[in-house]
Formats: structure tokens, sequence, C-alpha cells
């Protein structure tokens, strides 16, 4: 072993810029192994390593997900097709759809792709909470081509459902068609408990879109920072589509905002009634034109609810903004 100057300086500036104390034992992550090559750690202290051995490439990365994912994608994908070339390369392009069921884009889009399937286009469907993705692949000389004609097609059949294509999220389109046309988005969480929030500010550039996210719990903050009536409150209850509605014009007219999302619901496990069972969910959406209010129901676990729920709230924001 011997130690990797650049390295012992990269985790020595990871403490002092995160003003943390740095035990002298993480030092031994700047040891390593002669002529080996030093992948750098973006997100962490550990380096990954490179070396070319007989029996072929020896890869080793740090464990936790968010610093091996990076360096892969970064230091380690590079490196192999550079060195170790792929003699037929696959070509993949994903497209991204919410608002319809698996079996139904595939119903609508596999018979219009034979002639491509034919040609060695392959097409793959993975259902996720809220979305699908088709997954288009073709290798050869021609694959590009055909993944252009194939995405053409896809789009033309299902594109009222496109949302976005590969790694896009929902949330970043938001973000992104927001931030293009200088307009502005409030929002107004009860169920969720913050969760849309925590998915607008995932994003980089949120801060020239998003003005300020409300988590009014309880009714007392729906009524002190939302204006929620409190008549509506004891007539219709906190879930129902009167206060949705309330919460979001509140929050829209407090902030002047061009754009409001409100949630309330019933996570559960207890909670529900005949009338709401547990799931009962409003979701509004305010704007100069009006206020629109979903309601569906996601009886699931708690976690699984607050993520649907927000995918829904961002759905309804997308279709307004197509």
């Amino acid at each position: 072993l011997e130690e990797h100057a650049q390295t012992r300086e990269r985790i020595i500036a990871h403490f002092q810029k995160r003003q943390r104390p740095m035990p002298e034992v993480v030092l031994v992550q700047a040891q390593v192994p002669h002529g080996a090559t030093v992948l750098p750690n973006d997100h962490g202290t550990a380096p990954g390593l490179a070396l070319q051995t007989p029996r072929g490439w020896l890869i080793l990365l740090p464990g936790p997900p968010r610093e091996l994912r990076p360096m892969y994608t970064s230091y380690v994908a590079p490196l192999l097709t550079e060195e170790l070339p792929p003699e037929n390369p696959v070509l993949i392009r994903t497209v991204k759809t919410m608002g319809i069921g698996e079996s139904s884009v595939e119903e609508r889009i596999a018979p219009v792709l034979q002639s491509q399937c034919a040609e060695g286009l392959e097409i793959g469907y993975c259902a996720r909470m809220g979305e699908v993705d088709v997954r288009l692949s073709a290798h050869g000389s021609g694959a590009a081509a055909l993944l252009q004609q194939a995405e053409c097609i896809v789009r033309e059949h299902v594109g009222d459902y496109v949302f976005g294509v590969d790694q896009e999220r929902l949330e970043d389109v938001i973000v992104r068609k927001l931030n293009r046309r200088g307009q502005t988005l409030v929002l107004a969480e009860s169920c969720t408990g913050g969760f849309l929030s925590h998915r607008i500010t995932n994003v980089p550039g949120a801060s020239g879109m998003f003005l300020a996210g409300h988590c009014t719990y309880s009714n007392a903050a729906k009524q002190d920072i939302l204006g929620v009536s409190e008549d509506s409150l004891a007539a219709h209850g906190a879930v129902s589509e009167v206060v949705a509605r309330e919460m979001a014009e509140g929050a829209r007219a407090a902030h002047a905002a061009d754009y409001a999302l409100a949630t309330t619901g019933i996570a559960g496990p207890s909670g529900g009634t005949e009338e709401k069972p547990v799931g009962t969910v409003f979701i509004a959406l305010a704007t100069a034109k009006g206020t629109r209010v979903l309601n569906p129901c996601n009886r699931c676990d708690r976690e699984t609810f607050k993520y649907v729920t927000t995918q829904q709230s961002l759905g309804l924001l997308w279709k307004a903004l197509a």
C-alpha cells in the first residue's frame, strides 16, 4: 500500500468544509494498492479503486448507494467503455408515463410497434407507484434511428400520458416548466406532512418557482395560516372538498402565487368512517382560472399513501401546465 496524496487532501477538505473534527483513523482510506487507478469520491471520503489483474479488471467501490452510484456513473462506466469497448452496444430510451395502467399502455403500443420489433426493437414495461416506464432498447448500426422512430410511435399513441424520458422525475418536469414560464407555486399540506415540499425542493432550481410550503396538520393551523373557515370545518370536516378548496385558495392568495396545491386526507390505519374510509384524500389545485379538486381513495400503508398522494397532486399540476 501507498498513500495517495490527492485522496488524503480530499478527506481533510471533506471534514473542513463541514466544520467537523476528523478522526485520524479515517486517513487510512488514503492508503491504496500500488498501481491502482483511484476513483474520486465526490459524495464521501473512501475512494474507489480500479486494478487491472491477469484475470481482468477489479473494481472496488464504497458501499453506501449515494456514493457508489454516482461514482459508477462518473468514473467506472467511462473507464470500462474505454478499456473494454462493447462490440455491439445497446441503446436505451425510457419513456415515462403517468395516469395510465401498464396493461393499457401495452395494449396501445405493442400492436403498432410490431414492425420495429421485427427489426430488433425490444420493449419493456416497468410499473411503479403512479407511473409506467416504457423501456425501448436496440443495438446495431441502426439502433439510434430505430429508437427515435419507436419513441415517436409511443408518443403518438400515449402522448397525453407522457411526462418525461430516461431519468426525469415528475417534480423535475414541473420545476423546469414553472421556471421557464416565470410562474410560482405554493403548497398547503395536511395528510402528506410536507412530503410535497420535500419532493419539490429536492430539485435544483426550485428556489426560482417555489414560494412557500405550509404543513397545516391541525384545524387551528388551517384556520390561522390558510384562512380556512371555522364553519367549513364544522360542517364538512377537515377531510373534505370544501376544506381542500379553501386551503389551496387561501395559500394562493396569501402568497400571490400562480398555482397552489393542497392535500387533506386520512392516512390510517385508524380515523376512517363509513362515509370517509381510510385512504380518502382531497387534492385541490388553485389557479387564476379557478380551483379543481380530486377525490381519490389511496388505501395503503401510511408511507405509500403519502407518496401516492403527492404523485397525484403533482400529476394534477402537470396536466394544468400541459
